[in-house]
C-alpha cells in the first residue's frame, strides 16, 4: 500500500514548462518598475482563473499524500506528532485538501504511532491568495469542533497582522508563497516570525541550482526558475542563503525522482533573534510558478565545513 501511495504522489508533481521569453537576463540588471508592475498584474490574472481557465501547472487540490512525497521525508512524522495544543499553517493551500485529509481516519490508520497524543489533532489554518474552498471543506469544517480549522484568503502573507494569524509549531508550503513571492527575504522573515521557537517550516523549489551543483563553483550557465545572484553575477545557492539566516537550522536535499532539479528544505527556528539576509528582487516574470531572480544585498559569510 505504501508503494502505491508513493507512485500516486509522484503523479502529483507539477509539470515544468516555461516559455523562453520569460527567461531572466544574464546581467541580473534590475527590471524597470513598469515592467515589474505588468508582470505582477499578469501573475494576479493567474490567481483569478477558475474552472477550465486554470493552468494545468497551477495545482489547487494537492492531497496530503503529495505533501508527504514531495517535502522532506520527515514532514508527515512531524505533522503526526502535533498535539491538540499545536497549530499548523499551510501556505498556498488551494482547496485545503491536505488539511481535510489530516483529520480523516486514513491519516490515523497510516500513522498509528502517537495517535493517543494527537487526540483531536492540532488546529490548522489554510492560507490561499484566492478562495478555492469546496463543499467538502464546509462540510468537514462544520463537523469539527469550532475553531479547529480555518481558511484565510484574499491577502498575501505579509498583509496579515500577527494577531490575525497567531503562532505555529509547523508551517508547510508546497509550491505556494515560497515559490511565488516577489520578495523572498521578506517572506522568510515573516514565516519565521510566525513560528514558535522549535517550530519548523517545510517547503521546496523547482528548477533551481542545487546545493551540490553550486558547491562546484563556476559562473551561471543555465536559466533557473528561482535564482539568487551575488553582486558579481555569481550564483548563490538557495540552501546557502537559507543557512545564513540567524536563529535557524536548515536541512536541504534534492528530489531524486525528478528530472527537473527540485530542492527541498526544512527550516527550524532555534531562537527568537531571527535575521534574514536581504535579497533585492531584480527580475520577475509571471508563470506557474513565476521566474524570479534576486540579488544578495550583502555578501554571504563562508560556511564552516
Amino acid at each position: 500500500m505504501f508503494v502505491a501511495w508513493i507512485v500516486a504522489a509522484a503523479l502529483c508533481l507539477p509539470a515544468f514548462a516555461q516559455d523562453s521569453s520569460a527567461k531572466p537576463p544574464r546581467s541580473a540588471a534590475k527590471k524597470p518598475p513598469n515592467e515589474v508592475s505588468q508582470a505582477r498584474r499578469e501573475q494576479a490574472k493567474i490567481y483569478e482563473t477558475r474552472g477550465e481557465e486554470v493552468p494545468a501547472t497551477y495545482v489547487t487540490d494537492r492531497a496530503l499524500l503529495s505533501y508527504g512525497s514531495t517535502l522532506l521525508a520527515d514532514f508527515i512524522n512531524t505533522l503526526a506528532n502535533l498535539g491538540p495544543s499545536d497549530r499548523w499553517l499551510d501556505i498556498g493551500a488551494g482547496q485545503g485538501r491536505a488539511i481535510l485529509e489530516y483529520y480523516g481516519e486514513r491519516f490515523d490508520a497510516m500513522n498509528p504511532e502517537g495517535r493517543d497524543r494527537r487526540g483531536s489533532k492540532a488546529q490548522s489554518v489554510a492560507l490561499s491568495i484566492e478562495d478555492r474552498r469546496t463543499a467538502e471543506w464546509h462540510k468537514i469544517a462544520a463537523a469539527l469542533e469550532p475553531g479547529k480549522i480555518s481558511y484565510l484568503h484574499g491577502k498575501r502573507l505579509r498583509e496579515y497582522t500577527p494577531a490575525e494569524l497567531g503562532r505555529f509549531q509547523l508551517a508547510s508550503d508546497v509550491y505556494g508563497g515560497f515559490s511565488y513571492s516577489s520578495d523572498l527575504s521578506r517572506f522568510m522573515a515573516r514565516i519565521l516570525d510566525l513560528l514558535k521557537t522549535g517550530g519548523s517550516f517545510y517547503t521546496l523549489l523547482i528548477n533551481v541550482q542545487t546545493a551540490s551543483a553550486t558547491s562546484k563553483g563556476g559562473k551561471r550557465d543555465a536559466e533557473f526558475q528561482t535564482e539568487i545572484l551575488a553582486a558579481d553575477g555569481m550564483p548563490v545557492g538557495i540552501c546557502a542563503w537559507l543557512r545564513q539566516i540567524g536563529c535557524a537550522e536548515v536541512t536541504c536535499d534534492t528530489d531524486p525522482r525528478s528530472e527537473t532539479p527540485i530542492e527541498r528544505y526544512r527550516i527550524r527556528k532555534t531562537c527568537e533573534q531571527v535575521s534574514v539576509p536581504v535579497l533585492e528582487p531584480v527580475h520577475f516574470a509571471a508563470g506557474t510558478p513565476p521566474v524570479r531572480v534576486f540579488r544578495l544585498v550583502a555578501p554571504i559569510a563562508p560556511q564552516l565545513p
